[in-house]
């Protein structure tokens, strides 16, 4: 009774954190613009689950893709036994699915300590290639401090946990009566835990239990403190997805309709829309889908890999914009955690997270869009700050007002008259 109600104190306290911690994040993306995503349902459940669900995109990279999914298999279907186990603390049985499930039971067991080892060759696999190898992505600024020590805690933790569970398996296998036969994996390991008396042995039991369990806990309350939070994220992030061709660029409707306006006198707008801040300068200037991008980000680099500006040298890195945005949107969050509503602190977005020549130096080329496992959008975050740059600030480079302005005179980038346009054809 009393290992049931510690465990029913534990359980609820990590609920109520992790409900609470999540109840921010909500808030946080909440402070963005509306955004209808609520359009071809069906088509988003299709890209969620080929996406999110199936993986898809990761297998473009096969090792790192195959690894993930060995990972994101275990996570998954290891964390059924979860269940089990939160079943026996609140209620005190003991593997409460092994009787009326009989063989299939064990054979759920076995093929769950099958990806207990996938799961932990795969971390193992993942930490030499950020540690050892060094792999170029793996090597950016942005990754230096937290975000680098992050992603081995992630690791290391997923490491410890799929040990204790074997290890729990392995104890019980030495247990009178508690096993009829062990398992697949963890047979191997139970002769260490052989010339232990049953005592000895029923103690390490409940501290293997225990620590497999609390260990959860403590890492699901940590997911929204961490990258790794995109295994929750992915979900939604992949479902409101845009649709919309990656060549095809969102207009702002109250311009569109002045520049209606101005090639048609006639021309009434449907609704009145107030102008409002041309682009965005600060995270609460984009969208609640952006916002929900910056959370979702996994840090793993492909879009910083195959961005053309990234590989020329330029400063722009479509993950540190990705991570920029979540910091910040993070700072504002606690802002309003103490004041109640924020306050002005005399930061932005634009400008004490992200440089000007960041966002210039991207060539819309839709690299780092293609290229993001969790259909992540960097490239709208860059083009509404830039839009904000040129529109707000007139902070255009020499080059491009030079072609916005012939953009404007002529209908075209080059400064040659409409009724010219044709004239190569007439000199051959």
């Amino acid at each position: 009774m009393i290992s049931s109600i510690i465990f029913i104190l534990a359980f609820g306290a990590a609920i109520y954190l992790f409900s609470k911690n999540i109840g921010k994040v909500i808030r946080n993306i909440k402070l963005g613009k509306p955004l209808d995503r609520s359009d071809n349902r069906a088509e988003r459940f299709k890209v969620m689950a080929k996406v999110a669900l199936g993986q898809s995109k990761m297998v473009i990279r096969p090792v790192a893709g195959i690894m993930h999914i060995i990972v994101y298999l275990g996570f998954v279907l290891i964390n059924i036994e979860v269940l089990e186990i939160i079943i026996d603390g609140i209620f005190g049985t003991h593997r409460f699915f092994a009787s009326p499930l009989g063989s299939i039971y064990t054979l759920a067991i076995n093929f769950f300590e099958i990806l207990a080892v996938g799961v932990i060759i795969a971390c193992v696999v993942f930490l030499v290639r950020r540690n050892i190898l060094k792999i170029d992505r793996f090597s950016k600024p942005e990754l230096k401090g937290w975000p680098f020590k992050d992603a081995n805690i992630i690791l290391f933790i997923e490491i410890i946990l799929m040990g204790a569970l074997l290890k729990l398996n392995a104890v019980e296998a030495n247990i009178e009566g508690a096993l009829e036969k062990p398992f697949i994996i963890s047979q191997y390991i139970a002769p260490f835990f052989a010339s232990f008396n049953q005592d000895t042995l029923h103690i390490f039991e409940r501290v293997f239990w225990w620590f497999h369990i609390l260990g959860i806990f403590a890492f699901l309350n940590y997911l929204p403190f961490s990258k790794h939070f995109h295994i929750l994220l992915a979900f939604p992030n992949t479902y409101f997805s845009n649709l919309n061709p990656k060549g095809k660029f969102t207009n702002m409707e109250s311009v569109t309709n002045e520049v209606k306006i101005m090639l048609d006198p006639s021309y009434t707008p449907a609704t009145d829309i107030p102008a409002g801040r041309f682009g965005a300068k600060d995270v609460n200037d984009l969208t609640w889908k952006q916002l929900l991008d910056a959370y979702t980000c996994t840090e793993c680099g492909r879009c910083t890999s195959e961005c053309p500006a990234n590989q020329t040298g330029k400063l722009l890195s479509p993950r540190k914009i990705m991570m920029d945005t979540r910091d910040r949107l993070e700072e504002v969050g606690r802002n309003i955690d103490i004041n109640g509503e924020f306050k002005e602190d005399g930061k932005s977005l634009l400008g004490s997270y992200i440089t000007e020549e960041e966002i210039l130096a991207c060539t819309t080329c839709n690299a780092c869009v293609q290229a993001c496992p969790v259909n992540i959008d960097p490239l709208s975050i860059i083009v509404d700050l830039r839009r904000y740059l040129i529109m707000e600030e007139s902070k255009a480079p020499a080059e491009w007002a030079g072609m916005l302005t012939n953009i404007e005179n002529n209908g075209a980038p080059w400064q040659f008259s409409p009724s010219d346009r044709f004239n190569w054809a007439n000199e051959n």
